[in-house]
């Protein structure tokens, strides 16, 4: 894979934010991001669909080149996997998060977000990582309770093969940067 251009206009050392992620296919990803927007998530159409692998980390555009050399090994070592995505969870109190349920799959998402949070990527977190799918987050209770209710009933089922680097831009939207497929892919 070739590695990703320094973005037109910009400058040699310039802040970028980033985040690595593993993107839930059609028709699975449309689904959520319309039941996102229905329960009036202002973040709905700016966020693909996602199981985050490393959250949005602020680096430099001179060390792209670095991170992606990094995340090419780490996908070169990973082998696909099967994931399924079931029922609804909240992190609520602590957050005002409601999710799907990752069944299937949750161990080897943690094996990869701690090598993909490694190396030039290593940092700390807020929380302890916890494979997911965002439905609702930052809504009023009411709204989080009709999310839980209404995602119980939630299914998807696909093969991961590849995780994806993104970028957040100035229009606070999340695009896919690069694509790293997995070794045994």
């Amino acid at each position: 894979m070739p590695t990703a251009a320094v973005p037109e206009g910009a400058g040699l050392d310039e802040a970028v934010t980033i985040g690595v992620s593993i993107h839930v296919p059609e028709p699975y990803g449309s689904r959520v991001q319309d039941a996102r927007a229905g329960y009036g998530d202002p973040q709905a159409r700016s966020i693909p669909t996602h199981v985050t692998l490393l959250p949005p980390t602020e680096t430099r555009t001179g060390f792209l080149p670095g991170i992606e050399r990094h995340l090419r090994a780490v996908a070169a070592a990973q082998r696909p996997f099967r994931m399924l995505l079931q029922g609804s969870g909240t992190f609520r109190p602590v957050s005002p998060v409601v999710f799907v349920r990752v069944e299937e799959g949750a161990q080897e998402c943690r094996v990869l977000e701690a090598e993909v949070r490694s190396g030039p990527l290593a940092r700390e977190l807020a929380f302890p990582y916890h494979p997911h799918v965002t439905v609702a987050h930052g809504l009023p209770e009411p709204v989080l309770d009709t999310a839980y209710e209404r995602t119980k009933g939630f299914r998807a089922v696909f093969e991961v093969t590849e995780f994806v680097l993104s970028r957040f831009g100035a229009d606070a939207v999340w695009r896919p940067w690069s694509a790293f497929r997995f070794g045994g892919a």
